[in-house]
């Protein structure tokens, strides 16, 4: 569980630089799917963990290969809406990752990567990313919490 975690750290802290240094100074849609990249990496990493606890609690019997269906379990074994929030951003990431997308304003400060989702139209911005990277950080501090059952650092 410890090294999922650490993992999702690592791959935040790449977010973290991509959001903050590359995107500001490069603003391309590139960058954001590079983005999106990690963030679903680390929301991998994060559910690991996850399911880790949840087999070491016998909440679950197995952990299953495909990521879609990790998602999934977490969101069906722990019944919290904070859970149920994040792992629909994970799967809306997930389909934006795999996507076919349309750019606009490149190299300007309101560059949008604009996709097609279920017949929706998803346009992600800078603002819409950082949002998105803000949530992503405050789900690992609350697993962290969860998973060594404490509150705080």
């Amino acid at each position: 569980m410890k090294e999922s975690l650490d993992k999702a750290k690592e791959e935040l802290r790449r977010v973290d630089h991509l959001t903050y240094v590359s995107l500001k100074y490069t603003r391309t849609v590139d960058i954001i799917l590079s983005i999106i990249e990690r963030m679903v990496a680390a929301y991998g990493f994060i559910i690991d963990a996850l399911l880790k606890k949840a087999k070491e609690d016998k909440k679950i019997d197995s952990i299953p290969d495909r990521d879609f269906l990790k998602g999934e379990l977490v969101k069906n074994t722990y019944d919290d809406e904070i859970f149920h929030e994040n792992m629909n951003l994970y799967f809306l990431l997930r389909k934006l990752k795999n996507a076919e997308c349309e750019k606009s304003n490149e190299y300007r400060r309101h560059v949008t990567m604009t996709s097609e989702i279920d017949g929706k139209t998803i346009n992600v911005d800078i603002d819409i990313i950082t949002d998105y990277y803000k949530k992503i950080q405050n789900f690992i501090k609350y697993v962290e919490e969860l998973i060594y059952d404490r509150k705080n650092d």
